[in-house]
């Protein structure tokens, strides 16, 4: 089960590490923070700076988490509030399936955090070697990350943004 928790998380924390590098750093063809925060601005956050700061953040230092398995429930939580928040404003009235640019891709992704949140790391993991693995997994380590996600994701999404875009949202 070791070797599967670490082949889910080195993907999953890969995967989330480089687009945080992209928004953050513009590497891989990324926009760096300035473009970041353009799109910040665009998607009517009322600090769009602040809000790239936090989202490329999220993603790179989230991603970074899930890889090597350090404080595995913090990198879930900051990579679940991201996917939440994609779904929403980018993802949903597009459906579900990736090809057209739905959200089935964000939803794997916050489903695999959440669960590794619950799960726990695994052996090969910072959080095992330090003996924090089994003191900051287990089902309600998932279920309160779940929460906390959507709890800060509804809050990004309405007190974070500019009320006349937020009617423009989709519902």
């Amino acid at each position: 089960m070791s070797s599967g928790l670490l082949l889910l998380r080195i993907a999953v924390g890969s995967i989330m590490a480089a687009h945080g590098a992209q928004k953050m750093f513009g590497w891989w063809g990324g926009p760096g923070m300035s473009g970041t925060a353009g799109m910040c601005s665009s998607l009517a956050y009322r600090s769009p700076f602040f809000m790239a700061w936090g989202l490329a953040l999220a993603e790179l230092g989230g991603g970074l988490s899930l890889a090597t398995g350090f404080l595995t429930p913090l990198g879930s939580f900051g990579v679940t509030v991201v996917m939440l928040n994609a779904v929403y404003l980018i993802h949903w009235p597009k459906g579900f399936f990736n090809g057209n640019g739905g959200f089935e891709f964000n939803l794997l992704i916050a489903a695999s955090a959440v669960a590794l949140a619950a799960i726990g790391p695994g052996r090969f993991s910072i959080d095992h070697v330090i003996g924090w693995d089994d003191n900051i997994s287990g089902v309600w380590w998932g279920v309160g990350v779940g929460a906390a996600a959507v709890v800060v994701s509804f809050l990004t999404l309405t007190a974070g943004r500019h009320r006349a875009n937020v009617a423009d949202a989709p519902a």
